[in-house]
C-alpha cells in the first residue's frame, strides 16, 4: 500500500508545479462578519484581504513526530484513526465517517447486532431489555455534534477531534417510563468491554456514571446513525452514547446497559483513568465527587495558507473554535510570546457545538518559527486548556 498523500505534501507539490490551486480553497467563501465589541474595525473587514490573490501552498506545522492521518491502524484497544483537520471548510463542517477519529476499535468478540439488547436495571421497579429493533423505530435526527478525545494533543497532531451528523434516541425518551426509584440520582452507562488481545497502551473500561440532571441538560442521546447512515462498528454500533459538550471518554460505545444508581455509586475504572485529562482535582473514589467531563471553550489553527496578493506574500491562518456552554464573543491571537494578543480578523461564533471556523490575515516580518496561540479574554469564561497553552501550534515560515 502506498504512502497517503497528505495535504501539506500536496501543497508542496502544487508550488513545484507552478502554484496550482490547493483543493479548491481559493474558491472558498469566508464570510466577513462584524464581531461584537469590534465594530470600529468593520471597515477593515468589508474587503477580503486575499481578494484577487493566488494561494501558493501551505506552511508546515512543527509536529513532534510523523503520523499517518485518516487511516485506521491497530486493533481493538490499540486501534486508532486520526482526523486531518487541515481540509475543513465552512461549506462542510461534518467529517466523513471513515475519517472521523477513533480512540478504540471494535472488539473481535463483539456479539452480532441482531441479538443486541440494552438492559435497563438497577434502582428500578422492573428490569427491562430494549432491542435494536426498538431503537430503529425510535431513531430521529439529532444534528451536528462535536466529539473530542480527552487525550487529544500535539503527539497526535490534534487529530482526535471530529464532528458528525448524528441520529438516535434522546436518552430522556429512552428512560421514560423506566420506573426509576425516587433516590436513583445517577445513571451508569456500560458498554461491551471484552477483547481478544491484551493491550500495550490501554486498559479495559467502558462505563461512566452521570448525574441524571447533567444528561438531561446536555441532551444526551443513544446514537444508532452517523452521517445519515447506520453507525459503524468502530464508532460504537449498534448503539453508542453521545453526550454533547463532554469529552469522548464519556461517550460510551457498544452500550449494553443503563443502570440507575444512587449517590453511593463508585467511580468506574474509566472515570479514574481519565481523571487528570478531564480536569479532576484528585482521584475520587465516588462518582458523586467527579466534576462533569465537559469541554471548556478552546481554539487552535488548523492550517496556514501561503498567498501572493498584489505581488506580496501574505498568510491566512485558518482555525477552529469549540467547546463551552455558550458562544465566545471575542478570540485573540498572537504569534510569539513577546507579542501582544490581537483580535481575530474574522470570527463570529453563534453556537459552541459543533465548531466554528475562523480566519486571520498575517504578515510575519521575517522567516522563522512562530508559535500560534489563541486566548479568550473574558474573565467569566473558564478556558483551562487555552490558558495553559495546550493548543499552541508552531509553524515554519520560509518566505515573507
Amino acid at each position: 500500500m502506498g504512502t497517503m498523500l497528505r495535504r501539506r505534501d500536496f501543497g508542496k507539490q502544487a508550488v513545484m508545479c507552478g502554484g496550482a490551486l490547493l483543493a479548491g480553497f481559493e474558491r472558498v467563501h469566508w464570510p466577513m462578519p462584524n464581531v461584537a465589541g469590534l465594530e470600529d474595525r468593520s471597515e477593515d473587514r468589508s474587503k477580503d484581504p486575499f481578494s484577487g490573490g493566488r494561494q501558493l501552498g501551505t506552511a508546515d506545522f512543527v509536529n513532534p513526530r510523523p503520523l499517518e492521518m485518516e487511516a485506521a491502524q491497530g486493533t481493538e484497544l490499540d486501534g486508532r484513526l486520526y482526523t486531518d483537520l487541515s481540509k475543513l471548510s465552512p461549506q462542510e463542517l461534518a467529517i466523513p465517517t471513515d475519517e472521523f477519529y477513533i480512540r478504540t476499535r471494535v472488539s473481535k468478540l463483539l456479539p452480532e447486532p441482531k441479538s443486541w439488547r440494552v438492559r435497563v436495571d438497577g434502582l428500578v421497579e422492573k428490569l427491562r431489555n430494549r432491542t435494536i429493533e426498538e431503537f430503529g423505530i425510535a431513531t430521529k435526527p439529532m444534528g451536528l455534534h462535536l466529539m473530542e478525545c480527552a487525550g487529544n494533543g500535539p503527539l497526535v497532531h490534534f487529530g482526535m477531534i471530529s464532528v458528525a451528523s448524528w441520529g438516535g434516541v434522546p436518552l430522556t425518551d429512552f428512560l421514560e417510563g423506566s420506573g426509576a426509584k425516587p433516590y436513583a440520582s445517577r445513571v451508569l452507562i456500560t458498554g461491551f468491554d471484552q477483547y481478544a488481545a491484551k493491550s500495550m497502551s490501554s486498559v479495559p473500561g467502558a462505563s461512566w456514571v452521570f448525574p441524571t440532571g447533567e444528561l438531561r441538560a446536555a441532551r444526551a442521546f443513544l446514537a444508532t446513525e452517523m452521517n445519515e447512515k447506520p453507525l459503524t462498528e468502530d464508532h460504537g454500533a449498534p448503539v453508542r452514547l453521545v453526550v454533547p459538550g463532554w469529552y469522548g471518554c464519556a461517550c460510551i460505545k457498544w452500550v449494553t446497559a443503563v443502570t440507575f444508581v444512587d449517590d453511593t455509586a463508585k467511580a468506574t475504572s474509566q472515570m479514574q483513568e481519565y481523571a487528570a485529562r478531564t480536569h479532576q482535582n484528585s482521584l475520587p473514589m465516588l462518582a458523586r465527587d467527579f466534576q462533569p467531563a465537559t469541554i471548556d471553550p478552546a481554539a487552535m489553527p488548523i492550517r496556514v495558507e501561503k498567498w501572493v496578493v498584489e505581488q506580496k506574500i501574505k498568510y491566512r491562518v485558518v482555525g477552529i473554535a469549540w467547546g463551552g456552554a455558550a458562544p465566545v464573543k471575542t478570540l485573540m491571537i498572537r504569534f510569539n510570546p513577546e507579542e501582544d494578543y490581537v483580535p481575530l480578523d474574522n470570527f463570529a461564533q453563534s453556537k459552541n457545538d459543533p465548531w466554528t471556523l475562523w480566519t486571520h490575515a498575517w504578515s510575519p516580518k521575517e522567516p522563522g518559527t512562530y508559535s500560534i496561540r489563541l486566548a479568550a479574554k473574558d474573565p467569566s469564561v473558564r478556558t483551562r486548556r487555552l490558558d495553559s497553552g495546550y493548543y499552541v501550534r508552531s509553524v515554519e515560515i520560509s518566505e515573507v
